[in-house]
């Protein structure tokens, strides 16, 4: 039975709880603002990320792992766990040049058998697809089905999410300060979904109750007469209107016991704002 370690990226905001079950490590995204405030998704967290940007009102930028960064975790997991094949579930190359070091890494160390796998994800969807090739590889899986595993999942994982304002979008330059503006006025609160590999604007629904009423809509329609195996509510910075949101999602959803509460890392948080609450959910089919 071979052995098989599995690697991820802090994009994937799977909770560390999670991640340390199943010896799972995820290489950090780097988060410049200033020389006072760098660092990466393991050394900064939402609530002081988001306090230093409403204080000098512009945001960090992000900066996928080096190379190097990625020899190092490569190295450090064949030297503590010897598995035979190593394999990084990098988040969407659609979103990030992640994978791009990691392969790069992987090519240095050309004795060591070492996967690198595009989810085409993010988030707690990418976290999914991580737990689902851990699980895998700990039931004795050869590595083609540990990454069939992975990819299943991805088939059946929906993720939505609501923001709470523009003001972030604004200042990232994605939406113009007059577009912000107005959708302030009108209330228009955003709703996201992974698509194609890419965090887009799904729709546009006037107040957050009514955003939330449609992301639980959407959802329905996703379940369909299929149960729900495993759910989390996402959040940023905002953990008082996510328990809300759960109560929203188990009054009209039939949930597993146990949610977990994900705030969803600075490395994808500084490009929806603080206020955003959604829902990650992987249906049996």
């Amino acid at each position: 039975m071979p052995k098989i370690s599995i690697i991820t990226d802090t994009d994937s905001s799977l909770p560390e709880e999670m991640a340390a079950a199943h010896h799972i490590l995820q290489v950090p995204i780097s988060i410049h603002l200033d020389e006072d405030f760098s660092g990466t998704d393991l050394t900064i967290n939402n609530a002081a990320l988001f306090k230093k940007i409403d204080a000098v009102g512009k945001l960090p930028t992000t900066a996928a792992p080096n190379p190097a960064l990625f020899v190092e975790y490569f190295e450090r997991v064949f030297e503590t766990e010897k598995p035979d094949t190593l394999i990084y579930f990098a988040i969407s190359s659609e979103m990030s040049a992640t994978i791009k070091s990691a392969q790069t890494a992987a090519q240095e160390l050309k004795g060591l058998d070492i996967r690198v796998i595009d989810t085409n994800s993010l988030c707690m969807a990418q976290g999914y697809m991580v737990l689902a090739a851990a699980e895998a590889a700990v039931n004795g899986a050869s590595v083609e089905s540990v990454i069939e595993a992975a990819e299943k999942m991805r088939e059946n994982t929906f993720l939505y999410a609501a923001l709470s304002t523009l003001k972030y979008l604004s200042m990232s330059g994605r939406v113009s300060h007059v577009a912000a503006g107005m959708a302030g006025m009108l209330d228009i609160k955003p709703i996201l979904s992974v698509q194609n590999g890419k965090l887009t604007m799904l729709e546009k629904v006037r107040t957050r109750s009514k955003s939330w009423q449609r992301v639980i809509e959407l959802v329905k329609v996703d379940v369909g007469d299929h149960s729900i195996q495993r759910v989390s509510i996402l959040h940023v910075n905002d953990a008082g209107s996510a328990r809300v949101f759960e109560k929203l999602l188990r009054d009209n959803l039939d949930c597993p016991a146990d949610i977990p509460m994900v705030d969803m890392n600075p490395g994808l948080s500084v490009h929806t704002g603080a206020g955003l609450v959604g829902v990650c959910l992987v249906i049996d089919k």
